[in-house]
């Protein structure tokens, strides 16, 4: 859902204030930033593919980005033992966001559904969500408003694609109802490709220890959520028109991803993906503190930004 603007009138009263998603409390919630990067070789031989530009931020401001406008405060992100000091470098300890970071390690890339071994004592016995560092979604509060309704057994979305053969895809029955997902099929069964976003109840750490590997070697998310599917547990929601969805693994996808957040940041005047600004939406940090993190900024246009339209209105707003 691409938003044209920004209201700060709800965040006059800030000091102090924290708000969570309903549920959100004392969930998990991952980053996953690791993997090989390959796809997008050799641009990973400079950095991962999620600290990789989109557009004028660094790919995983975009996850982050959503996982703080669901109103999520505690976040476990994985990366590669390389890469890792970059991320700390680049987040910190998460304060800048009013959250907090757990880092861990990625040994080798064995497959997404390998973050649920990695974290299970972040998981322990909570419900976790995974989004990946290379998704960007443009979707407002979808993931806040999907988890205040999330109970148990597995919510994935599904998204409309062109070109559903490169996702895995979701099939559905006359009722709406899913009943299968295939990885990359040759011959798509419906064109509802299942983005980068996985909520599942506290027993995938259970699923986790009884999935094998794939002949690829890998952990592959698409058994987890059959096996919720068998359980007759796993939920889709579908994503309306307007929500956008970018994956940005590849180099083409990657810079189609970069032009369409200069084309809505250009023609909107705002910022997608701008971890600042939506900790501030949500009270996690106060205007004090936002004034503080942009006054410690150089120069730039990410700054001018911060201070001439989030700031600026904020200040304006309150007097």
């Amino acid at each position: 859902m691409i938003r044209t603007t920004r209201n700060y009138h709800s965040y006059q009263n800030y000091d102090n204030r924290e708000i969570l998603a309903s549920g959100a409390s004392g969930d998990a919630y991952i980053i996953l930033a690791g993997g090989a990067g390959s796809r997008l070789y050799p641009l990973t031989l400079v950095a991962s593919k999620q600290l990789q530009l989109v557009y004028d931020k660094p790919m995983v401001y975009y996850p982050l980005t959503t996982l703080i406008e669901g109103g999520i405060r505690d976040i476990c992100l994985i990366s590669t033992p390389q890469d890792l000091p970059r991320f700390k470098q680049l987040l910190g300890d998460g304060s800048r966001f009013g959250v907090k970071f757990d880092y861990r390690e990625q040994a080798k890339p064995e497959g997404l559904a390998q973050a649920f071994h990695i974290a299970d004592t972040f998981i322990g016995k909570n419900p976790v969500t995974l989004i990946l560092g290379d998704s960007i979604f443009n979707a407002g509060d979808i993931l806040s408003q999907v988890l205040i309704g999330f109970k148990t057994g597995a919510t994935i979305f599904g998204y409309h694609v062109n070109d559903p053969e490169r996702y895995g895809v979701v099939e559905f029955d006359a009722a709406g109802r899913a009943v299968s997902i295939e990885e990359k099929p040759k011959a798509p069964k419906s064109n509802y490709a299942v983005p980068g976003i996985y909520i599942f109840d506290h027993e995938v750490v259970g699923v986790a220890k009884k999935i094998t590997p794939s002949a690829r070697g890998e952990l592959e998310i698409t058994d987890f959520i059959l096996e919720y599917l068998r359980r007759g547990s796993l939920h889709v929601h579908r994503l309306a028109r307007g929500v956008a969805w970018l994956d940005a693994g590849t180099s083409s996808s990657l810079h189609d991803a970069s032009a369409y957040v200069q084309t809505i940041e250009k023609r909107a005047g705002i910022k997608i993906g701008c971890p600042e600004e939506s900790a501030f939406q949500q009270g996690f940090i106060s205007l004090p503190r936002l004034e503080e993190i942009v006054r410690q900024m150089p120069n730039c246009e990410y700054r001018d930004y911060l201070e001439q339209k989030v700031v600026a209105e904020a200040t304006r707003v309150q007097h």
